[in-house]
């Protein structure tokens, strides 16, 4: 009996994803399937593993339902929003962000707190500006977390 990898996917929240190109290309590498999810259509790689998906225009977190719907514990969602982050962990799926940064079920609370303390700092007017800007390095850690996160997951099917 011959055993098979598990059908891993990686779903990317990719309206303002600055890592769509890594994503194709270690995809490439390991046969995976990719969903980019988007309000807009997003132009992808002519590649039958790669699949641009529209969600509907105004209706709120309709790209992270869409994930949600679809992701499964062999799945990797790529995305810089926290809570979508932790909807997919509670599927049992791995999530990361652009930056290379792995969201776990240890980690997550934590992720979410800050998030809220962070906006309510905007909110009394105590914190302006917005996220660091994305570097070289960033990149390289996203590339490299991703592809700790395919083999964790072919380890964990053996």
């Amino acid at each position: 009996m011959s055993e098979t990898a598990p059908a891993i996917r990686i779903f990317v929240d990719a309206d303002a994803c600055p890592v769509k190109d890594e994503v194709f290309r270690v995809a490439l590498r390991y046969g995976l399937q990719v969903y980019l999810v988007a309000n807009a259509p997003l132009r992808v790689p002519k590649n039958p593993l790669f699949e641009s998906v529209v969600v509907a225009r105004g209706i709120f977190d309709g790209a992270d339902d869409w994930i949600v719907d679809r992701v499964t514990p062999t799945d990797i969602a790529v995305t810089a929003d926290i809570p979508l982050a932790a909807r997919c962990l509670e599927k049992g799926a791995r999530a990361l962000d652009a930056k290379g940064r792995v969201y776990t079920p240890e980690s997550i609370g934590d992720a979410l707190a800050s998030r809220e303390l962070m906006a309510n700092l905007r909110a009394m007017g105590d914190m302006g500006g917005g996220p660091a800007p994305f570097t070289a390095r960033d990149r390289s850690t996203f590339l490299q977390r991703l592809d700790d996160l395919i083999q964790a997951i072919r380890r964990a099917s053996r």
